[in-house]
Protein backbone atom coordinates (compact mmCIF):
# COMPACT_ATOMS: atom_id res chain seq x y z
CA UNK A 1 0.00 0.00 0.00
CA UNK A 2 1.53 3.13 -0.67
CA UNK A 3 0.37 5.93 1.45
CA UNK A 4 1.39 9.14 -0.57
CA UNK A 5 -1.65 8.44 -2.79
CA UNK A 6 -3.83 8.70 -0.02
CA UNK A 7 -2.25 11.43 1.87
CA UNK A 8 -2.41 13.39 -1.46
CA UNK A 9 -6.07 12.81 -1.53
CA UNK A 10 -6.42 13.37 1.95
CA UNK A 11 -4.15 17.19 1.73
CA UNK A 12 -6.44 18.03 -1.58
CA UNK A 13 -9.93 17.39 0.81
CA UNK A 14 -8.45 19.80 3.22
CA UNK A 15 -6.94 22.57 1.31
CA UNK A 16 -10.42 22.51 -0.66
CA UNK A 17 -12.40 22.40 2.46
CA UNK A 18 -10.30 25.80 4.10
CA UNK A 19 -10.90 27.38 0.63
CA UNK A 20 -14.64 26.69 0.93
CA UNK A 21 -14.60 28.77 4.64
CA UNK A 22 -12.43 31.36 3.13
CA UNK A 23 -14.39 32.00 -0.06
CA UNK A 24 -18.22 30.91 1.69
CA UNK A 25 -18.83 33.86 3.73
CA UNK A 26 -22.56 34.49 3.10
CA UNK A 27 -24.52 31.65 5.12
CA UNK A 28 -23.34 29.95 7.82
CA UNK A 29 -24.68 26.21 6.97
CA UNK A 30 -22.76 26.80 3.95
CA UNK A 31 -19.75 27.53 5.56
CA UNK A 32 -20.28 24.26 8.25
CA UNK A 33 -20.28 22.15 5.02
CA UNK A 34 -16.19 22.48 4.21
CA UNK A 35 -15.68 21.88 7.95
CA UNK A 36 -17.34 18.17 7.59
CA UNK A 37 -14.80 17.63 4.64
CA UNK A 38 -12.15 18.77 7.14
CA UNK A 39 -13.49 16.39 9.31
CA UNK A 40 -13.49 13.65 6.78
CA UNK A 41 -9.54 14.67 5.92
CA UNK A 42 -8.76 13.99 9.29
CA UNK A 43 -10.59 10.52 9.19
CA UNK A 44 -8.83 9.78 6.01
CA UNK A 45 -5.86 10.33 7.68
CA UNK A 46 -6.00 8.34 10.62
CA UNK A 47 -7.26 5.25 8.67
CA UNK A 48 -4.22 5.68 6.24
CA UNK A 49 -1.93 5.92 9.71
CA UNK A 50 -3.62 2.84 11.12
CA UNK A 51 -3.12 1.17 8.19
CA UNK A 52 0.44 1.17 7.31
CA UNK A 53 1.45 1.06 11.14
CA UNK A 54 -0.76 -2.04 11.96
CA UNK A 55 -2.01 -0.30 14.72
CA UNK A 56 -5.63 0.01 15.55
CA UNK A 57 -5.56 2.87 17.66
CA UNK A 58 -6.14 4.94 14.33
CA UNK A 59 -9.09 3.17 13.36
CA UNK A 60 -10.72 3.61 16.89
CA UNK A 61 -9.87 7.34 16.73
CA UNK A 62 -11.76 7.56 12.87
CA UNK A 63 -14.40 5.87 14.82
CA UNK A 64 -15.11 8.74 17.37
CA UNK A 65 -14.93 11.28 14.27
CA UNK A 66 -18.17 11.35 12.91
CA UNK A 67 -19.63 11.46 17.00
CA UNK A 68 -17.82 14.17 17.45
CA UNK A 69 -18.90 15.87 13.63
CA UNK A 70 -22.93 14.64 14.55
CA UNK A 71 -21.95 16.65 17.73
CA UNK A 72 -20.85 19.63 16.22
CA UNK A 73 -23.74 19.52 13.64
CA UNK A 74 -26.25 19.23 16.81
CA UNK A 75 -24.95 22.16 18.34
CA UNK A 76 -24.22 23.93 14.96
CA UNK A 77 -28.08 23.36 14.29
CA UNK A 78 -29.21 24.73 17.56
CA UNK A 79 -27.10 27.78 17.10
CA UNK A 80 -28.58 28.54 13.88
CA UNK A 81 -32.29 27.99 15.13
CA UNK A 82 -32.11 30.80 17.75
CA UNK A 83 -30.20 33.04 15.69
CA UNK A 84 -32.77 33.01 13.15
CA UNK A 85 -35.87 33.48 15.55
CA UNK A 86 -34.22 36.35 16.94
CA UNK A 87 -32.27 38.12 14.09
CA UNK A 88 -34.73 36.39 11.35
CA UNK A 89 -31.87 35.95 9.06
CA UNK A 90 -28.85 33.45 9.50
CA UNK A 91 -26.65 35.66 6.98
CA UNK A 92 -23.30 36.02 8.28
CA UNK A 93 -22.97 40.08 7.62
CA UNK A 94 -26.14 40.66 10.42
CA UNK A 95 -24.60 38.16 12.79
CA UNK A 96 -21.18 39.65 13.00
CA UNK A 97 -22.71 42.27 15.54
CA UNK A 98 -23.24 39.89 17.99
CA UNK A 99 -21.81 41.05 21.31
CA UNK A 100 -21.79 39.04 24.74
Amino acid sequence: MDPIKYFTFSMIISISGIRGILLNRRNIPIMSMPIESMLLAVNSNFLVFSVSSDDMMGQSFASLVPTVAAAESAIGLAIFVITFRVRGTIAVESINSIQG
